[in-house]
């Protein structure tokens, strides 16, 4: 049983914790009592609104160009509830049952900051949803990231009317019958809630969430693929001597190259051909490489913890102030820079990590090592390791497409009101598949490295190398004669993805 999450202003939301929220169904979330206390006394804001009819956007207005529309009293709760059901116009697959849990918990973590007037009713649902697992079905596809995540948000707003589709135990079903068996009931919006449920960042930053997570591990990884594939090529350590890499100070540099340094440490085959004098980019030029990517990733942990911890829906209510503030905090262009920005060094992890395994296979630049990494005696009968390189060049390829960044983009909505957007879920979108592909990329690596391994001598491994290469030969048995690769590279990928070859 995992601990509950405890959800409120005095409780900082990190990506990790989305991470353990989204991918353990049993984790509960509760809200903190200043949680509550939070979310009433800006529900109470709205309430003295609607008591002295004041005309407030979105809350006795329409949305976007109809926000010179005035609204009665007796049709707010229409107003809100049509909002959902219009804006519930996404399309593609939909987003996978552990993203749904992400975005649940970080659009719950936005609204216990007090500021934007739903009922604890509300809140409390959210809550509800999470800790019955009952997930909406969301289309992937249809937000262009302001105002926020409006057609995402909707189709999961859908169940709060108890309509839409939802999955339940592993099923799908009608929103209405998910809530049935789950033992919950529809609480409906009433007014400010429906726009306060859509007009945010929480799909783009959900998906953000358990990207960067994985990113964080997979450039650990990198280090020791890299760290394997010098050994595989007889490399020299002088490269990552510590002191070279103090006078450049960049911090992320610092921690790869000693990471790599510590991974080969002890090794037999570091340094062992005296004729070598340097090594090529793709290995000497490693800690540079990767530790950009460290400090990139840093940037964007940053902009995601401010994110996650913050206010972006629209109007804001300050109910200390008695005011209500129209804005634009729903627009997601910082997350979407830092989503283009994690894409585009996730590629550089791929594309340096594809140029060591193109050295492994290649006779002419493998110091030693057979074609293609198989038995020379086989050769030509068996391809070895040919195609697997060619994987690895076409995701880098099409990690340089995906890595085009989505935010310098902007196609103006409703009636030009909204005439600037950010396509961060876009971003978010094009960066989790960028970051997928460079874990295939590196498992491709780690496996030719482990082969070329093979063909020295294992026993010489440094201290972690040696743990890292065992990992790999217990799930997948060195290539004697071609078989299919790809149940090789699957078996590889799930350990990049789950492990910390590190440790």
């Amino acid at each position: 049983m995992h601990k509950a999450v405890i959800i409120g202003p005095d409780h900082e939301l990190t990506p990790d914790i989305v991470v353990e929220v989204a991918f353990n169904s049993e984790t509960q979330v509760e809200l903190s009592g200043l949680a509550k206390e939070r979310i009433a006394r800006a529900r109470e804001a709205v309430e003295k609104i609607l008591d002295e009819g004041k005309v407030v956007y979105g809350v006795t207005t329409g949305f976007g160009s109809f926000k010179d529309k005035a609204i009665s009293k007796e049709q707010l709760e229409e107003l809100q509830n049509n909002l959902i059901r219009s804006h519930a116009s996404g399309v593609g697959e939909p987003l996978s049952k552990e993203i749904v849990r992400a975005i649940l918990v970080v659009r719950l973590n936005s609204f216990v900051q007090g500021h934007s007037g739903v009922r604890l009713e509300l809140a409390e649902f959210l809550v509800g949803l999470i800790n019955n697992n009952v997930l909406p079905y969301v289309p992937s596809q249809g937000s262009v990231g302001s105002s926020g995540d409006l057609a995402p948000l909707s189709h999961m707003g859908l169940l709060v009317l108890g309509e839409g589709k939802a999955w339940y135990e592993g099923e799908l079903m009608s929103g209405a019958e998910a809530l049935e068996k789950a033992g919950m009931k529809p609480v409906g919006f009433r007014a400010k809630e429906g726009l306060a449920w859509n007009n945010g960042t929480s799909v783009m930053t959900g998906i953000g969430s358990v990207t960067y997570n994985k990113a964080k591990r997979l450039v650990d990884n990198a280090d020791v693929a890299c760290a394997l594939s010098l050994e595989a090529l007889l490399g020299i350590s002088s490269a990552f001597d510590e002191r070279i890499h103090l006078l450049r100070k960049h911090p992320g540099q610092i921690k790869s190259a000693k990471n790599i340094r510590e991974a080969f440490q002890g090794s037999g085959l570091i340094d062992s051909d005296p004729k070598r004098i340097q090594d090529s980019y793709s290995l000497r030029c490693s800690p540079q490489v990767h530790g950009a990517v460290r400090d990139a990733l840093e940037y964007v942990e940053g902009v995601l913890i401010r994110e996650l911890n913050s206010v972006n829906d629209n109007p804001i209510i300050f109910p200390e102030d008695d005011e209500v503030i129209s804005g634009g905090n729903f627009h997601g262009e910082p997350v979407a820079i830092a989503m283009d920005t994690m894409a585009i060094a996730v590629s550089e992890l791929a594309n340096i990590s594809e140029r060591r395994t193109a050295k492994l296979v290649d006779p002419a630049t493998n110091h030693g090592l057979p074609a293609f990494l198989i038995s020379e005696g086989k050769g030509g009968l068996n391809s070895g390791f040919m195609i697997p390189q060619y994987v690895a060049a076409a995701l880098v390829s099409e990690n340089k497409i995906l890595a085009h960044p989505a935010s310098v983009d902007s196609i103006p909505t409703s009636a030009n009101q909204e005439d600037h957007v950010s396509m961060g879920t876009i971003g978010a979108r094009k960066a989790a598949q960028v970051v997928d592909n460079t874990n295939n990329v590196i498992a491709i690596e780690v496996l030719s490295a482990a082969q070329g391994i093979d063909f020295r001598e294992p026993s010489k491994l440094g201290k972690v190398t040696s743990q890292a290469y065992r990992k790999i030969r217990d799930r997948v048995e060195a290539l004697e004669e071609d078989r299919v690769m790809s149940d090789d590279i699957d078996k590889v990928s799930d350990l990049i993805a789950s492990d910390n070859l590190l440790i």
